[in-house]
């Protein structure tokens, strides 16, 4: 306790320091295990391919998804990914570097920013927070452009309102990297790159009555610098692709939000229940934090407690609104939350107000922790049987019913309860002694294994459900010798593993808009089309789902052969698999992976 005393309660500790050692300890959490599994469908699959596609092509200007244009998101994320594989090669570690590192860059931007603001404890406090939320880790570990965004817009609005302090020395440098920061939010993520710092620091300035900031704030020079940089892409893209300019700002911005075209639509208080599972063990503290900052918005750090709030209320109020919505899109109110929950958490730290930390919350986190650690034991268990309960399994001819396996594992059931139970003890001893800083310290150890240990657990089961990894390599290999590549349904992943195009039977999916896009009729076709060059003289692996094999095996001349199955999906092909061997170093992997009830499906299709 007395070291962690020496080491939290300090002011004035070397800022340089505090960064090393958050960079040692979270570094693990953001990278360890990075490149264990296989991509996941259908986000990583995607924004792995179309990087791999710019360096094949030498384009950077012109986005590309199975080598049609792919307007959907702005550049600045692919660039960084093609940056990594070409210093890492392409693998999953370098698909996911990119927004890992995003991640890390975050925490330590929020601990910069709460020393800045508030202190150096507020600031440490607040990046631990931050770094042991389990949902930001869990995404900033996935390949999504969402967590570029995060980092891109956090930059900017924590600039501006540290450039707003009227004691600070270097306001030119924040407020010009503020413009700079919202060129490349714009970058990332398209139009809200600017929106939302606009619009927050809007509210801020009107809510404050600060417009005299508009003086400072270096509007020309900063406006000619988000210019420079925001605006060559979408020049240089919208000369090469006229119908560029329609797609990204009317299709992909205003119907996006207005309406349910991309059937995203979830309820308006979607946001609220994420918010709280995803920012745990610290969304019930938030809570308090938020009322808590809104009652002291008139004290000395009132405006800046302000600033906090307007950013998390503008972003979350938001998306909320929109008709499209997805649980990545919270992201960027992770930051202002964590600030405000350091902040509570350093000032209840002194004198009689610790006492106000053990309220409700103690008892609240310490019954759902209880309750987390039974279902993480019972689930595998009960997660046999829901085939039988849901009809979900596939029923061999013979009647035995083959089961997928469950997300959890029964060892890592009982490893996630262990885990979730030291929090729960951790919280336990923190009110017998009443000591804040034991409960602090606690929730960060155990939520830090969460990530670490517990995370991976559950990333083997959804691998097996949403990475086709060993089949893609199965498919490069059956046609490595001028073959055909095909999927039914754009499977994302399915050209990076196998380094080709793919041709496409029937949904189009997100490759819509590009598949219109000059003459692509031998790459985008019907099952007919299929049927026909199915029975041609080139080899064919075609990926598809079981219920769509079971569909159309009648009709296939010659008859398929089985060369891998995985979950839902199988790997057909129109040549016999007599050699078709796994790629080098892929056939352990993929063993693994098949269950027994999988290879005795897998015999009863042929």
């Amino acid at each position: 306790m007395k070291d962690l005393k020496a080491y939290f309660f300090p002011r004035h500790y070397p800022a340089l320091r505090d960064i090393l050692i958050l960079v040692i300890l979270f570094g693990g959490a953001f990278f360890l295990f990075l490149g264990n599994a296989g991509l996941i469908e259908p986000d990583e699959g995607r924004y792995a391919e179309i990087p791999r596609e710019m360096l094949e092509r030498g384009d950077f200007v012109t986005p590309m998804l199975n080598y049609v244009a792919y307007f959907e998101k702005p550049p600045l994320h692919y660039w960084l990914n093609a940056l990594s594989f070409e210093l890492f090669g392409l693998n999953e570690f370098a698909a996911r570097f990119a927004g890992a590192l995003a991640g890390l860059l975050t925490v330590l931007l929020v601990y910069h920013t709460g020393r800045k603001l508030f202190g150096r404890r507020e600031g440490l406090f607040s990046a631990f927070i931050l770094g042991t939320s389990t949902g930001f880790i869990a995404q900033s570990r996935i390949n999504l452009t969402d967590m570029t965004l995060t980092l891109c817009l956090s930059a900017a609005l924590c600039c501006f309102i540290i450039a707003a302090d009227d004691q600070e020395r270097h306001k030119g440098r924040y407020y010009y990297a503020l413009y700079l920061f919202s060129a490349l939010a714009v970058l990332a993520k398209g139009l809200v790159g600017l929106l939302f710092p606009a619009g927050i620091i809007v509210i801020y300035l009107a809510t404050t009555r600060r417009w005299h900031l508009l003086k400072e704030m270096r509007l020309p020079g900063g406006s000619a610098l988000f210019l420079a940089v925001a605006a060559p892409w979408f020049v240089l893209v919208s000369a090469r692709n006229p119908s560029f300019a329609c797609f990204f700002f009317i299709h992909e911005h205003l119907e996006r939000f207005l309406t349910t075209v991309h059937d995203r639509y979830q309820p308006f208080w979607f946001f609220i229940p994420i918010l709280l599972l995803t920012m745990f063990p610290w969304s019930l503290y938030g809570v308090r934090a938020i009322a808590r900052a809104w009652g002291e918005r008139r004290s000395r750090n009132g405006e800046r407690l302000l600033f906090l709030l307007v950013w998390a209320a503008f972003i979350f109020l938001f998306f909320s609104a929109s008709h499209s919505k997805l649980i990545p899109y919270i992201l960027p109110v992770f930051p202002p939350l964590a600030l405000l929950t350091g902040k509570m958490f350093s000032d209840l730290m002194d004198g009689e107000e610790q006492q106000q930390a053990f309220g409700p919350e103690k008892a609240l986190l310490g019954a759902l922790l209880a309750v987390m650690a039974v279902l993480a034991i019972i689930y595998p268990h009960v997660r046999e049987l829901a085939p039988v309960l849901t009809g979900s399994g596939l029923v061999r001819p013979g009647g035995s019913l083959v089961t997928k396996p469950p997300i959890l594992s029964p060892l890592g059931g009982v490893v996630v309860a262990c885990l979730t139970l030291s929090m729960a003890a951790a919280v336990w001893l923190a009110g017998r002694k009443r000591n804040l800083l034991i409960l602090f310290a606690g929730l960060c150890l155990s939520s830090y294994f969460l990530e670490t240990m517990g995370l991976q657990l559950f990333l083997e089961g959804i691998e097996f459900k949403k990475s086709s990894k060993e089949l893609a390599l199965l498919g490069r290999q059956a046609t490595s010798h001028d073959g055909c590549l095909v999927s039914f349904g754009y499977e994302q992943s399915l050209p990076f593993y196998a380094g080709k195009r793919v041709v496409v039977v029937g949904g189009r999916g997100e490759l819509e808009f590009g598949s219109r896009q000059g003459d692509q009729t031998a790459w985008f076709v019907e099952e007919t089309d299929f049927l026909r060059l199915w029975q041609g003289e080139r080899p064919v692996a075609a990926l598809l789902k079981r219920a769509d094999y079971e569909r159309i095996a009648p009709r296939l001349v010659p008859a398929p052969s089985v060369l891998g199955t995985k979950g839902k999906k199988m790997l057909i092909c129109n040549r016999s698999a007599a050699g078709g061997a796994l790629p080098s170093g892929t056939q352990s992997a993929f063993v693994k992976r098949r269950s027994a009830d999988e290879e005795g499906a897998a015999g009863d299709a042929r």
